[in-house]
Formats: C-alpha cells, sequence, structure tokens
C-alpha cells in the first residue's frame, strides 16, 4: 500500500533587502557636513537630491511629509529636518550628531567669508558676484519644487485642491508680502481638513 506524504511546503520568498539608511553615527555626521556644505543658497535642491535620490534614506513622500513639518517648525528648516532624521535613526544621539554634521563646518566658513566680506563688500564686483548666485538659487528652489510636485498625484488631495493651496501661498507670501508664519497656519490648516476628510 503506498503511502502518501504531504506535499513539500514552498519556500519561502527572500526577504526583501533592508531600506537605505546610516549604518552609524560617524556616517551621519559626515553626510550632512557634506551636504551642508553643497548648500551655497539652494539647500533644498540638495537636501532633496542627496537625501531622496542618491542615498535614499527617504522616499519622495516621507521628504514633503517632514519637510512639512520642518518648514512649520521654529529655526532653519533644513537643521529641523537633520535633526528628525537622526533622531529617527540613532534617537537623541542621532538627532544631536545630525545638527553637529549641519553646522560644525559650515560655522567655521562663515565665520571666515564674514571677515572677507566686510573687507570687500564695496567691491563691485564681489556684489555682482552675489547677484548672480542670487539668482542660482532662486533657480535651483524652483527646480526642486517642480521636481517635488511628482509626488502631489499620490496625495490624497485632489489636484486641483493642492494647485490652488500652492498658488494660494504663491500669492499670499511673495506678491502680497503677508507673514509666513499665518499663511502657513491657515493654508496648513486647510490642507489638513481636506486630507482628513478625504481619508476618512
Amino acid at each position: 500500500m503506498t503511502s502518501f506524504s504531504p506535499p513539500a511546503p514552498a519556500p519561502a520568498p527572500p526577504a526583501a533587502p533592508d531600506r537605505p539608511h546610516p549604518g552609524s553615527l560617524p556616517e551621519l555626521f559626515l553626510a550632512f557636513t557634506v551636504l551642508a556644505l553643497q548648500g551655497f543658497g539652494g539647500v533644498l535642491a540638495v537636501v532633496q537630491r542627496e537625501l531622496v535620490d542618491r542615498k535614499r534614506w527617504l522616499t519622495d513622500e516621507e521628504f514633503i511629509e517632514d519637510w512639512a513639518v520642518a518648514q512649520i517648525m521654529p529655526g532653519p528648516n533644513v537643521v529641523n529636518l537633520s535633526m528628525m532624521i537622526g533622531a529617527r535613526y540613532f534617537g537623541l544621539r542621532g538627532a544631536l550628531t545630525a545638527l553637529a554634521g549641519m553646522l560644525a563646518v559650515p560655522l567655521v566658513l562663515i565665520l571666515l567669508l564674514a571677515i572677507v566680506h566686510a573687507r570687500f563688500a564695496d567691491n563691485p564686483q564681489v556684489a555682482g558676484a552675489l547677484r548672480g548666485m542670487a539668482a542660482v538659487s532662486a533657480g535651483l528652489i524652483a527646480a526642486a519644487g517642480l521636481k517635488m510636485s511628482v509626488a502631489l498625484r499620490r496625495s490624497p488631495l485632489s489636484l486641483p485642491w493642492c494647485l490652488a493651496i500652492g498658488a494660494a501661498g504663491f500669492v499670499l507670501v511673495a506678491l502680497l508680502r503677508l507673514p509666513l508664519a499665518p499663511v502657513l497656519l491657515v493654508l496648513g490648516g486647510l490642507g489638513c481638513v481636506l486630507a482628513y476628510r478625504k481619508l476618512r
């Protein structure tokens, strides 16, 4: 009499590899030091390229969400973002390490540049160079904004609402010169309410 043995279980699929992340505090410090040294005027574009495109520590959606939180918190938004990312992986030590990476070397460079600028501020060539750098900065920020807008397709808000809130923010801040804090409070609150109603 033939005995039947149960079929062998199918092999389990291989585990998905871990997402890229900083492996140590020195790596975190070095990453944010290099990032800070690249952020001449257009830091938003640099942060998005380094953290999302190159290191892949954040997805486009995570970057937009974290940047929005960093934007409404007191203090420089990129510093807030660095502390959030450091704390996510290493707790308080990570937050302080990322903060040190963002500020240590740039602080020394800024002090040196301030001394040089105080001496040569009246030079027409220096003034022209600074105006040129401002134009490049504006272009970098605009490019980063357009690149980040791709993630709006997966937003709980409809595209017309996203565009309307963005346009309203531009008009109120850039054209009407209203203070940023109340604009963020009103338009950000409106976006939160609309998204909450959509997700219910």
